[in-house]
């Protein structure tokens, strides 16, 4: 009954955290406010039941000629009752939170302290209000047993009543300093009373309180033969406030419940619309702070898979982190028709002597650049890196129409941009296609997805041979032939040559672009 004015604490000695001060005090204006209305409230409420709602043995003449001790124990025990609550708050209140001034996070001691903040003030305002109905009933126990048994009932319920409503206020009031709570953390288990005890006391407040007069009236009536109109007079009034109370407790139950949850659907409905950036203020030590704190969880694992995800992709490739993610990869492969493209950097041994060494990373992941987006724009994909070179792969893991075209049309514009877009560095290429094994190589500890065969081999040999002509660009007959006609028409076949580690010659073929008056080519093109 008393201890609410002082439920919302005094803020300790902190010298910083001027925001969080003026925070406490708006609060503690708030739920001084509000406990204060409750309880005044409550006081009138009881003395309204005890006088015109239910008078029963009240309207005894001993009574009247008995309020002397009734009026001093008013006196008395009000204002020793406010005392003992301002004591008891100042010294125990959860809300005394120099942490918060401090702006720190809280400990487990005092996190859990200041969630337990409004079940600490019912309890303790239940206690007093529990001593009043033991006071005022052994005060009227001399003049009559049911007379003392009237008032104390009748104090009960009512400051039953007003505990579970400052409760609920409570607990809605202090909820920005619930929310600094559990910033650092949720609780490892829900703050009592939870959801289902939010709802039991509001049944109770709602309905059960409210009941229980009417129950009183009832065995009044029957017990004392109260005349009809008080009968009626008493259950309107009881109707009327347990209405009255219902939508009140019912209302503020609800917005408990609901605003947390509403928070949560809403930040729910961004993430299915793909911003994996939502996220929800814990405001709640209950099952719902819960909750929230695992819709927080579970987002923070999407982001950390979505990176994860981001990070493979970059580095085996979009198509591969798809296959891999949609089934369990397998060690093993399978024969493939695919097409390759081996580009190398002319001149990098130089490069890396005479420049510094981030000089020569920036001028290779600018060349990288290049060199990805025009293999993914072609439907191809960098298998892997190896130092100054590229192997880049069209028709696995994704089977393509006309992988070999791509890859012709990919080299065709690889070697105009790398001109344009990465000055200073030349490059060979070499391209070529047809049958080889794509699979996941490696161990079970370590894999990766590779394509190997003589394609590959046959584009490295063509790419070190580029480096030497001029035309930087070489494909075999295998690639060209294999391509459809709308490609095929930029390529010229010319002569063979054998490759290193190869017994047999190569048929090769230039893009008809290179083949210009004055420029040189190799016997035998047509």
């Amino acid at each position: 009954m008393g201890a609410t004015a002082t439920t919302a604490g005094r803020v300790g000695s902190a010298s910083a955290g001027t925001d969080r001060r003026a925070l406490l005090r708006a609060v503690d204006r708030r739920v001084t406010r509000s406990q204060w209305t409750a309880h005044l409230f409550g006081i009138f409420d009881v003395i309204a039941l005890l006088f015109f709602v239910l008078p029963g043995p009240i309207e005894d003449a001993r009574f009247h000629s008995h309020m002397t001790p009734n009026l001093v124990g008013i006196a008395v025990y009000l204002p020793l009752s406010m005392l003992i609550g301002t004591v008891l708050a100042r010294r125990m209140s959860p809300t005394h939170m120099g942490w918060v001034v401090e702006d720190r996070e809280p400990t487990p001691q005092e996190r859990a302290a200041a969630l337990r903040a409004p079940i600490y003030c019912f309890k303790l305002d239940a206690g007093l209000w529990f001593g009043a109905a033991i006071v005022f009933g052994a005060i009227n126990l001399p003049l009559s047993p049911a007379l003392a048994s009237h008032i104390s009932w009748t104090i009960l319920l009512g400051g039953l009543t007003t505990c579970g409503v400052a409760y609920l206020l409570l607990e809605r009031d202090l909820r920005p300093i619930t929310q600094i709570a559990l910033d650092a953390g949720p609780p490892a288990r829900p703050a009592w009373p939870g959801v289902e005890g939010r709802l039991i006391l509001a049944w109770l407040l709602a309905t059960g309180m409210p009941l229980l007069g009417l129950i009183t009236v009832g065995i009044d009536g029957v017990v004392n033969d109260v005349p009809a109109s008080e009968l009626a007079r008493s259950t309107l009034v009881l109707g009327f406030v347990a209405f009255v109370t219902g939508i009140g407790v019912t209302l503020v139950t609800a917005r408990t419940v609901a605003r947390p949850l509403t928070a949560v659907r809403k930040a729910l409905g961004r993430v299915q619309a793909g911003d994996l950036g939502a996220e929800v203020r814990v405001s709640d030590g209950s099952e719902v702070g819960l909750l929230q704190s695992g819709f927080n969880s579970m987002v923070g694992g999407l982001r950390e898979r979505e990176r994860m995800q981001d990070l493979y992709a970059r580095q085996v490739g979009e198509d591969v982190a798809r296959t891999a993610l949609a089934d369990e990869p397998r060690l093993g492969g399978e024969v493939r028709e695919v097409a390759v493209l081996f580009v190398d950097i002319i001149g990098s041994t130089a490069l890396a002597a005479q420049a510094p060494p981030e000089r020569v990373v920036a001028r290779l992941n600018r060349f990288f650049s290049v060199v990805v987006d025009v293999v993914g724009e072609h439907g191809g994909w960098v298998n892997k890196f190896e130092g100054d070179a590229a192997l880049c792969v069209f028709g696995a893991p994704t089977a393509t129409e006309d992988c070999a075209g791509s890859a012709l049309a990919a080299g065709r514009e690889l070697r105009r941009r790398l001109r344009l877009q990465a000055p200073g560095l030349d490059a060979g290429i070499g391209l070529s296609a047809g049958p080889a094994v794509a699979g996941w190589i490696g161990a079970l500890q370590r894999f990766e997805y590779t394509v190997i065969g003589d394609p590959v081999n046959v584009a490295s040999r063509l790419c070190e041979l580029a480096k030497r002509r001029d035309e930087r660009l070489l494909a075999s007959e295998a690639i060209v032939v294999r391509a459809q006609p709308a490609e095929r028409e930029h390529w010229r076949l010319g002569g063979g040559e054998t490759l290193r580690g190869r017994s047999a010659p190569t048929r090769l073929a230039l893009p008809a672009e290179a083949l210009v008056p004055g420029g040189r080519t190799f016997s035998g093109v047509s």
